[in-house]
């Protein structure tokens, strides 16, 4: 019994832990299958990505949209929402902040900048509200019309950057420049590292004290345990999800425009790669947490940022570090049925322990 509550304690904390370094493992049997030593690439790949300056640089370039869309697929899981459109979102509010950048001209930096991200944080939030509207008013399950929202983004960028939006004489796809006024500052001189990470770090505190120390965390969190007990609390149900599910894609929207903004300075038919699909393997790896969020996104940045490089030094397909992502997945799942169990038997051997206590007949003197 004293064993199974330890167990009960630990598996959240050791979980992740175990997914990672199994899934590494994996990943190494695949560089051997291919030839190469799995040793060698994990070490050329964290050391260009970590303690490079550029490699560095470009690491934090790539965890900011991480960082922004795993908050945002976090705060909806704790609402007991699944946001999977945050690849869409990604594209709205890139879209958004490029329209800021290249029509409102003739501002301040101090000004262009906070407006062209709070539009690009306002039209993720609208493209994740209208699935909040259709779960909370409607019953519509949020996994469906967020998924299917994604493609209507996708193609609703592409089309733009090919017809109104395209710039003059482009070779393929893309805006024209925004104006250098909306253009986040680089953070470390000489690399691709912008101010965006800084920004997504004060998300994640505003964040974690949002759900941890506000009333509305509250409202939230007992939304996400059980949403019957909420209402006997006087909690609006759907109020609270219309509003997780917003605040939800508006993070995922500030990815877009640090994107745009921080990076890429105009508007490209491919915005993400898949940052939207890989923020949600770190919001469930992370298991809740915004420090584990930080930590996991610096991870999965790491990996994209050194992968190229592995490729190029010891022949190791990019593919791996995407295999590797995927294997993390299946295993944090894997654990969540084990802690799943886990507490169903403690439950269990519980309720066995508190009759057989209740009913115990002890012989008379």
């Amino acid at each position: 019994m004293i064993a199974t509550n330890r167990m009960k304690f630990l598996l959240p904390i050791l979980s992740p832990l175990i997914a990672i370094a199994s899934a590494l493992i994996v990943g190494a049997i695949l560089m051997l299958i291919a030839g190469a030593n799995p040793i060698t690439a994990y070490s050329i790949l964290f050391q260009e990505s970590i303690s490079t300056y550029f490699g560095f640089g470009n690491t934090l370039t790539k965890m900011t949209p991480l960082l922004f869309a795993s908050l945002g697929v976090l705060v909806a899981l704790r609402a007991g929402q699944f946001n999977i459109g945050g690849e869409g979102q990604i594209y709205l509010g890139a879209l958004g902040s490029t329209l800021i950048g290249l029509y409102v001209q003739g501002l301040p930096a101090v000004i262009h900048i906070p407006l062209a991200l709070l539009v690009g944080f306002f039209f993720g939030a609208v493209w994740a509200w209208i699935p909040g509207y259709l779960k909370a008013m409607r019953g519509v399950n949020e996994v469906i019309t967020t998924l299917l929202l994604n493609y209507i983004a996708v193609n609703l960028v592409s089309y733009l950057v090919q017809n109104p939006l395209m710039a003059t004489g482009a070779p393929s796809p893309y805006s024209p420049l925004i104006a250098k006024t909306s253009r986040l500052p680089i953070l470390l001189p000489q690399s691709l590292a912008h101010a965006g990470i800084l920004f997504g770090l004060i998300a994640a505190g505003i964040l974690w004290v949002l759900l941890v120390r506000s009333p509305l965390g509250y409202q939230i969190t007992a939304v996400g345990f059980n949403p019957i007990a909420a209402r006997y609390a006087h909690i609006s149900v759907e109020r609270t999800i219309m509003l997780v599910m917003a605040f939800s894609g508006g993070l995922a929207g500030l990815a877009g425009s640090c994107e745009v903004m921080g990076l890429k300075y105009r508007l490209f038919e491919q915005v993400s790669p898949g940052y939207g699909f890989d923020a949600i393997a770190i919001a469930f790896l992370s298991r809740g947490s915004v420090v584990g969020v930080v930590l996991t996104s610096l991870f999965f940045a790491a990996l994209r940022s050194g992968a190229n490089v592995m490729q190029r030094s010891v022949g190791v397909p990019v593919t791996v570090v995407y295999a590797i992502q995927g294997f993390m997945v299946l295993f944090i799942a894997i654990s969540l049925a084990v802690e799943r169990e886990i507490r169903v038997k403690t439950q269990r051997d519980a309720e066995v322990y508190s009759t057989s206590g209740c009913y115990e007949v002890h012989p008379k003197n």
